[in-house]
């Protein structure tokens, strides 16, 4: 399955899955480098959808990634994203970020976060990677796996 076939093939899975629950939504799909991006829109069901702190929302994604591994799929990485919850929630987590940041830069302090998943790890890596007095490094193993910041050396 080629790059396009395997857009199309998640766009539908995810568009057929929506409407076993009776949401019939075109659901908008584009691939970004090697990760294929698929936007739900907002329905009324979008809380049972998203899920307890997304919860639901990373099975299907998790669905839609088995599948088009099975199918050998060119794309098998997929960020499903539904009502813009994952968008909001990675806003929340870089400003959140931004403030840890400046309270380790301030105090000299290392800060050890609370365990976040691998895609909310990523977001803080990526916001504060432009921070060039800051180190940013993964602990831990598992769902303990957190980050600690801490101020590099003068």
């Amino acid at each position: 399955m080629n790059r396009e076939e395997s857009i199309l093939f998640a766009k539908k899975y995810v568009e057929d899955t929506l409407s076993f629950f009776g949401i019939n939504v075109d659901v908008y799909a584009t691939a970004d480098e090697d990760v294929i991006e698929i936007n739900v829109p907002n329905t009324y069901l979008s809380n049972l959808l998203i899920g307890k702190n997304g919860d639901t929302l990373r099975s299907l994604q998790f669905l839609v990634r088995s599948t088009l591994i099975q199918k050998e799929a060119e794309l098998t990485r997929v960020n499903v994203d539904i009502a813009d919850y994952k968008r909001r929630h990675n806003d929340r987590i870089a400003e959140q970020a931004e403030k840890w940041a400046k309270e380790v830069l301030e105090s000299g302090e290392m800060m050890h976060l609370r365990p976040m998943n691998p895609a909310e790890r990523r977001v803080v890596h990526k916001v504060l990677a432009d921070y060039s007095q800051l180190s940013t490094e993964s602990e831990g193993e598992g769902r303990d796996r957190h980050i600690v910041l801490s101020k590099k050396a003068d």
